[in-house]
């Protein structure tokens, strides 16, 4: 439940998550529950690998109520008038085969065509279509993704001890990849690709997900926008009701919240 109990809830036109990984251990479903149970909006768009079907296939499945309550959340706004758009990514690509459909109020697309409030035009997508490892090497893919598994174990542990001492929520996994030369050369081919498929499409700009690394930017007159993950940063990209885009982080954002509680616990906040 929400350490952080609004007045009234943060709303939004539009909310984009994705990389959630629900079923893979690592995955900050709490932190998660505690934004779903913290804003509204009109569209949430699930931008991919929100189910670790991979993980899921390996370990067994694996499904802590934290887990099942983010699901319920989802599905609840869609039987309250929310729409919710879904589009599957590599580790949920099996829900590929139901673009198209509609299930518990929930659609299923391949990509989208957001509108936003300024009249802009986004590309929504994945984005696993452009990662050249999953393309050209699954089985290298497999193997990247049981390091990162490992990597996120010790961040577990290290944030376990600084909560001890009071410290919030910090990611290791994110910090050695800012640090990490190739890692960053592989993040901007894969944004330049995305950014390409944006202008082969003739829109203004693109939403994607897939390698937990959120962002705002524009690279050719293209807007370029990452909604980042659940697993390290725990980061979702929101449209105001003017259409203004934010990434929004909310580690950052829960204990500004906290703060402003404590000081002022009679405040509402907007």
């Amino acid at each position: 439940m929400t350490e952080v109990q609004l007045l009234r809830p943060l709303r939004y036109r539009s909310i984009f998550i994705s990389d959630t990984h629900l079923g893979f251990r690592g995955a900050r479903a709490d932190y998660l529950l505690d934004f779903l149970e913290s804003v509204e909006c009109e569209t949430l768009y699930l931008v991919g690998d929100i189910l670790d079907i991979w993980e899921m296939r390996r370990r067994g499945l694996r499904w802590p109520d934290s887990h099942n309550a983010v699901i319920q959340n989802i599905l609840m706004r869609a039987r309250n008038g929310t729409r919710v758009i879904y589009i599957p990514g590599n580790h949920d690509e099996m829900m590929r085969a139901y673009a198209g459909m509609s299930i518990e109020g929930v659609s299923i697309e391949l990509r989208a065509i957001h509108e936003c409030a300024d009249g802009r035009r986004l590309l929504v997508l994945h984005g696993d279509e452009f990662d050249t490892v999953v393309q050209c090497s699954r089985l290298v893919a497999m193997l990247g993704n049981r390091m990162y598994a490992w990597l996120i174990r010790a961040n577990h542990w290290v944030n376990r001890i600084r909560q001890a001492f009071n410290q919030p929520y910090w990611s290791l996994a994110a910090h050695l990849k800012n640090r990490t030369k190739n890692v960053m050369q592989y993040i901007a081919n894969y944004e330049e690709a995305l950014v390409h498929e944006a202008k082969e499409a003739g829109v203004d700009g693109l939403v994607c997900g897939h390698i937990h690394h959120a962002e705002i930017t524009e690279r050719s007159d293209v807007l370029y926008c990452n909604d980042g993950d659940w697993v390290e940063s725990c980061t979702a990209l929101v449209e105001s009701h003017s259409g203004e885009l934010e990434l929004l982080r909310w580690s950052d954002v829960r204990e500004s919240l906290k703060t402003c509680a404590d000081v002022s616990p009679q405040r509402e906040v907007a």
